[in-house]
């Protein structure tokens, strides 16, 4: 369901956050936090521990961005954005967490339209996930 970039709107964006680490998935809301750009609405989290979920959560709709940390166990996020985008014919744009810097191709394999590597850089998240909501918008 896209989404116009624009502060007025009142029903925030819910973005899916995937670690079987409970601290990564709170790094990852600390860093971007409620409203990462004053353009874009605030941010409603939904965070997920298992592939299972994470896959009847994007299946039911509503999510306009999915992170998914690559190193989560058993299930890895990206083997997880991979089945998405096979699956979901209107995915939402998914960030995968990369083990490190280098496995960006991994991410590309998966088709992902994002990466970023642990440790988890607040900066360069907030960056590529607000660059990642806002194509969405203008697309």
């Amino acid at each position: 369901m896209p989404f116009v970039a624009d502060s007025a709107r009142s029903t925030p964006l819910r973005v899916l956050v995937y670690s079987s680490d409970t601290d990564t998935r709170r790094q990852v809301i600390l860093a971007l936090g409620k409203r990462p750009a004053p353009e874009l609405p605030a941010f409603e989290y939904l965070e997920v521990a298992t592939a299972a979920v994470v896959i009847a959560q994007m299946d039911a709709g509503g999510i306009d961005l999915a992170v998914l940390d690559g190193e989560a166990t058993p299930a890895g996020g990206l083997g997880i954005a991979k089945q998405l985008k096979d699956e979901i014919s209107s995915c939402p744009p998914i960030l995968v967490l990369t083990g490190r810097a280098d496995d960006a191709w991994l991410a590309s394999w998966s088709r992902a339209e994002a990466s970023v590597a642990h440790p988890i850089d607040p900066i360069r998240l907030t960056e590529t996930v607000v660059g990642l909501l806002r194509s969405r918008s203008a697309a």
